[in-house]
């Protein structure tokens, strides 16, 4: 299909939140003014336990110091060899994860096997963690599949850890959306809308996960993908959501032109929108596709398009009142 990295972006995109002491969250790396001198530097890659190695590795990896980081690498897969506690593999992972070396953490990890409970939670959330960071979606899948035994509705209320914002406060998401991409990227886009429709969080969330599994069918099975992206336009109308409305009508629209129909219907629905709401510049764009135009008048509207500031352009977007935008997103049948 080809909208799958815009949807990826406007579909399922959602507003990290944070959080104020998750499990497994990254402390900032301490910020050095200079690198460890080359002495102190081999006492430690010789000689140091791994909360001394990791320490160099934040160092090495502030400083851009490569060799440093490589040495570090490898002193860490020998530091601590099997058997160990679970505390220690778990320090000599999160080592090598500060080491940025998520791909060696499998290593370290298979060296303990946790039992059920806290130590298997903080296992599996670290074995997602390094697979995520590796981009190996198998893994990353499989992690979290085992963190909730299967039952992957269960992710909906799991936060993960995606990174930090601009004061170093942890962002989240939700699990299940996590897993939703992973397996998209893995070529598994029927686990995916299975994984999308486990949620069961209404609103703006909801639209975006039927929007997204919408889609997935659209080449699938075309025939469920028209119910799920209609079901999708309710939840953005009830939560009053009228830039996602209009996200999903433009994909509606290019899923019935990718299917051979000819549109009508989802152009006329977002024309009706775009003008309840203000929206100029989706008005401008409908007009531009339009075959009647002639050169000039496409050419003036190219510029028009290209001033989305101007007045009654994209970004001066308004809100009309909800009665009549629903009325627009799902306007009466003849």
């Amino acid at each position: 299909m080809g909208f799958l990295p815009l949807s990826l972006t406007l579909l399922l995109a959602a507003t990290p939140i944070a959080v104020q002491e998750p499990p497994l969250q990254d402390k900032a790396s301490p910020v050095l003014e200079q690198a460890m001198a080359p002495e102190a530097f081999e006492a430690v890659l010789l000689e140091g336990d791994i909360p001394a190695l990791q320490l160099a590795c934040a160092d090495a990896v502030q400083f851009g110091l490569q060799e440093r980081l490589r040495l570090l690498r490898n002193r860490l897969m020998e530091v601590a060899p099997a058997p160990q506690p679970f505390e220690v593999v778990m320090a000599n992972a999160q080592a090598l994860m500060q080491c940025k070396a998520p791909d060696s953490v499998p290593v370290v990890l298979a060296r303990f096997g946790p039992a059920p409970g806290r130590q298997r939670r903080e296992w599996l959330l670290l074995s997602w963690q390094a697979a995520d960071a590796a981009f190996d979606q198998d893994r990353a899948v499989l992690a979290l599949m085992r963190l909730v035994e299967g039952d992957r509705s269960r992710l909906e209320e799991e936060r993960l850890i995606v990174g930090l914002d601009d004061e170093g406060q942890p962002q989240t998401r939700s699990a299940l959306d996590l897993l939703a991409e992973h397996q998209i990227a893995n070529g598994q886009e029927s686990e995916a809308v299975l994984t999308l429709l486990a949620a069961r969080t209404p609103g703006v969330a909801a639209a975006r996960r039927l929007g997204l599994a919408s889609e997935l069918l659209g080449a699938l099975e075309p025939e469920r993908s028209g119910p799920l992206l209609e079901a999708a336009l309710d939840q953005a109308a009830a939560a009053q959501a009228w830039n996602l409305a209009e996200d999903l009508l433009r994909l509606q629209l290019a899923l019935e032109l990718e299917n051979g129909g000819s549109g009508d219907r989802p152009r006329e629905r977002l024309r009706r929108l775009a003008t309840r709401v203000d929206d100029r510049f989706t008005l401008l764009d409908l007009d531009r596709e339009s075959s009647d135009l002639g050169s000039e008048e496409r050419q003036q509207l190219d510029q028009e398009l290209r001033s989305p500031r101007a007045p009654r352009g994209h970004a001066a977007l308004g809100e009309s009142r909800p009665s009549e935008v629903e009325a627009a997103v799902d306007p009466p049948q003849p």
